[in-house]
């Protein structure tokens, strides 16, 4: 993510992480030999701190790969909490399962698979936080999805608004820069959502819903 953060910044604050227990450790292993997409350790700690901030009981993933923001999220909502995992693919929630049992924390998980944007619908009440991480082609009509859902004092996080720092770059003209270029203006164009973008991995925004 050295389009970001200088290399020797990102490897700083990543020595500086603890070690993760066995499960996430398992997670981070399979997702780097395979090349499936996870947050990471640093933003999956961000979204524990944020989840706990606002005492987050009512969690909405759209888009959670093998699980491995689920641990993170539902481990901050604790025992008498909820965190709603969506995946497209059967594969991913066969995965996930098992990691959720390793993790102890599948009695906070409800597991959904299609597509997140409808499955939101499915859910109902507002949410304590919101966390989007899907197709980012799908990033502004998750936003129209997410936001009327999202409790006052809630959050909306989200992650890759920065896109390897592509989106920063005008002459580029592409269907996915587009698509979080537009999603990022979404989010500041709302009078009653207070958002700010931090330069951590590929980018996470965090609005706060007035």
């Amino acid at each position: 993510m050295d389009r970001i953060v200088q290399p020797s910044v990102e490897s700083y604050m990543h020595m500086l992480l603890p070690q993760r227990d066995q499960v996430l450790t398992e997670i981070e292993t399979l997702a780097s030999n395979h090349g499936i997409p996870i947050v990471g350790p640093a933003v999956g700690r961000f979204l524990f701190l944020l989840a706990r901030l606002v005492a987050a009981k009512h969690v909405f993933e759209m888009g959670s790969a093998v699980g491995y923001s689920t641990i993170w999220l539902a481990r901050a909502v604790g025992k008498n909490g909820t965190v709603y995992f969506t995946d497209t693919g059967e594969e991913n929630a066969r995965q996930a399962r098992t990691y959720f049992n390793k993790a102890r924390v599948s009695k906070q998980v409800k597991l959904l698979i299609g597509d997140a944007v409808q499955l939101i619908d499915t859910v109902k009440g507002n949410f304590d936080l919101i966390f989007i991480d899907l197709d980012k082609k799908q990033y502004p009509e998750a936003f129209a999805k997410a936001y009327p859902r999202l409790r006052h004092g809630g959050l909306l996080v989200t992650d890759n608004v920065l896109l390897l720092g592509l989106v920063a770059e005008s002459n580029i003209e592409d269907t996915t820069i587009e698509s979080v270029r537009e999603f990022n203006r979404l989010l500041y164009s709302k009078d009653d959502l207070f958002t700010t973008i931090l330069p951590i991995r590929d980018g996470v925004s965090v609005s706060l819903r007035l």
